[in-house]
């Protein structure tokens, strides 16, 4: 079943449920599922479907840091409601175990030794972790290893 069928089963649910912020949040993402359908010019693959949750899940997580650096208490639970919702439609998070040992093993590959390296070892490290860790977290963990 692709994304795009997956949220139109959970958009009716979500109606029949009423409710409100998971119906929302479904259209949301179903939106921008079908933006990038028609800016790409053909169906999405798994990974350009991965890319658009990660980039909504990434804008509402901005969001969030936002609103608690305003002092918008009133927003949060909201917010974290999107958050778990998209979280929901994405592949299965690794761990920062699970992390750590994926850039510990690239960079052993690569022969890294030294922050000149960074860029080399996100570049690499990356695309195996596309989808299934953040981005930040990664970066964190790369600069601690080098």
């Amino acid at each position: 079943m692709s994304l795009l069928d997956l949220l139109n089963k959970d958009l009716k649910s979500a109606l029949k449920a009423h409710d409100k912020q998971r119906l929302s949040t479904v259209r949301m993402l179903k939106a921008a599922v079908m933006n990038e359908k028609i800016k790409v010019g053909h169906d999405l693959t798994h990974d350009e479907e991965v890319a658009v949750l990660t980039r909504e899940l990434k804008q509402r997580k901005d969001s969030l840091s936002e609103f608690k650096s305003a002092g918008r208490e009133d927003l949060l639970p909201a917010i974290e409601e999107e958050i778990k919702v998209v979280q929901g439609y994405l592949p299965k998070q690794l761990s920062e175990a699970e992390v750590k040992k994926i850039v510990a093993t690239t960079i052993n590959e690569m022969g890294a030794s030294s922050k000149a390296d960074f860029g080399k070892v996100m570049k690499t490290v990356m695309p195996k972790l596309k989808g299934q860790a953040d981005g930040k977290l990664v970066n964190q963990i790369v600069n601690s290893l080098l």
